[in-house]
């Protein structure tokens, strides 16, 4: 593992990295080395490729990677089966199939006054004016690492639904060894339940943000996620 770490993360990742994969046994390395899982190609920390260590400024946490193929590419909440975010009737059709993904745009789109709470269907959204808004998932990630968002999950692999809990009793120790050697002043969004356990069971030195996960429709009109996110500037090009 410790030549792939080399070979498809960013440098200033690679000591970090190291030391953390360090805490999983021989079984559980081969098992990345050769076993069945997603994300596949070599995608497994894409997350580490693309935004170096020092312009960390926040870690988003998600629960595990999508359950597809094309969909997992190695970043907590990015769907690579999006090709586009938006159809003239509103979303796309991939985006409306990851429901996550969905109401964290909703989301973003009430923050910034495009969407009314109460009105966020299809039609409501086809009548946005999209010229100064993105529609690239791509650019999505790349807006969140643009604001310093390491985009990764509580465990970076997923297997089958029924091994998910396993993955991420496993990945615990990778999770506590990277955080142990993150700087304090780095802050840590948790995202639903499996997230939450983070703070619970690590007492990280870092300053935690709660929300509900993307996938409970309360999550569109959070005013902690509206104060989080909307100075990001997301969904703008």
């Amino acid at each position: 593992m410790v030549e792939f770490i080399k070979k498809n993360t960013h440098p200033s990742w690679h000591k970090t990295l190291n030391k953390a994969i360090l805490t999983f046994d021989k079984n559980y390395l081969n098992f990345l080395k050769n076993g069945s899982y997603y994300p596949k190609d070599k995608k497994l920390f894409s997350a580490f490729k693309t935004l170096p260590k020092d312009r960390v400024k926040y870690i988003l946490f998600g629960q595990d990677p999508y359950p597809r193929e094309q969909s997992a590419i190695g970043y907590a909440f990015i769907d690579g089966a999006v090709k586009e975010i938006f159809s003239r009737g509103g979303f796309s059709k991939e985006v409306n199939r990851a429901t996550s993904l969905r109401n964290f745009l909703k989301m973003e789109l009430v923050a910034h006054n495009l969407l009314n709470f109460n009105k966020t269907s299809q039609s409501d959204i086809a009548k946005i004016d999209k010229i100064n808004l993105i529609n690239s998932i791509y650019d999505l990630k790349n807006n969140f690492e643009k604001n310093g968002v390491l985009l990764l999950n509580v465990s970076l692999v997923f297997e089958s639904k029924e091994k998910s809990k396993y993955h991420l009793k496993i990945w615990q120790s990778f999770i506590k060894s990277l955080l142990d050697d993150i700087n304090s002043d780095v802050k840590l969004i948790l995202f639903g339940n499996f997230a939450k356990d983070i703070e619970k069971k690590f007492n990280p030195k870092q300053q935690t943000i709660k929300l509900e996960h993307p996938y409970n429709h309360t999550f569109i009109n959070n005013k902690d996620a509206h104060n989080l996110f909307k100075p990001m500037k997301l969904i703008y090009i």
